[in-house]
């Protein structure tokens, strides 16, 4: 999700005030991890520095000829700036999906090919804690769980895909990402519940106990639900 026309006005005096590094979180990371996806290192925008940020800042130091330490000194962020303000270069989009993901007799989901990696690697985390059991609160505490809670499932599948650094509950899924339906993938929250509609198939802890696995052929209403998407997808 790109940052809103306001917290783009307030980079230019809060951004590169301090130095920033894993740990960190606040506006000036999210105008820094937007700025790492406008210059074309693709980065969760949620404001927390996490492994997946570290990992996105030293790809861009690499390729600017930057220290590679994974911080954001002051001149790192005066230069990062300029390069985002020189290029103002687009997001490249994501193909539409044309290919279906299929559920097989395991109860696990098989990605189609034509795919983004990005949606192979979240169906793929998926498949890891689709017949785990439900446990309110799980999936909150540690990534590796004994169980997981519908926030949580979500928050796992997306964090193996390298797009989530911290787990969110249903109400944080209500403004992650973009909203509206995805070409890829679609988050449905609301205070109560979350789930997800990937490559056709709904990854939803309601259907885990008469199905035993997550994954759903079926749909369900959306009636009530805020609708939102990974940026991109």
């Amino acid at each position: 999700m790109m940052v809103s026309a306001v917290e783009a006005s307030a980079a230019k005096r809060t951004f590169g005030q301090r130095a920033l590094k894993q740990g960190m979180h606040g506006r000036d990371v999210r105008v820094l991890q937007d700025f790492l996806t406008r210059a074309g290192f693709t980065t969760t925008v949620d404001g927390q520095f996490g492994r997946g940020t570290a990992r996105r800042v030293r790809s861009w130091e690499r390729d600017a000829a930057r220290r590679v330490d994974g911080k954001v000194s002051r001149p790192d962020a005066r230069v990062l700036r300029s390069t985002v303000e020189a290029s103002r270069a687009p997001v490249a989009p994501v193909a539409p999906a044309t290919g279906k993901a299929v559920l097989g007799d395991d109860g696990l989901a098989t990605a189609p090919a034509d795919a983004p990696p990005q949606v192979q690697a979240i169906i793929a985390a998926g498949n890891k804690i689709a017949t785990k059991p439900y446990r309110y609160g799980g999936g909150h505490g540690k990534w590796e769980d004994s169980g997981y809670d519908c926030s949580g499932s979500l928050s796992y599948a997306f964090h193996g895909a390298g797009m989530l650094d911290v787990a969110l509950d249903s109400t944080g899924f209500m403004s992650w990402g973009e909203a509206g339906k995805g070409q890829w993938v679609t988050v449905y929250a609301k205070g109560s519940h979350a789930y997800m509609v990937i490559a056709g198939l709904r990854f939803d802890t309601s259907g885990r106990s008469t199905q035993n696995t997550r994954w759903q052929t079926d749909m369900r209403s959306a009636s009530g639900y805020t609708v939102r998407h990974p940026e991109g997808l």
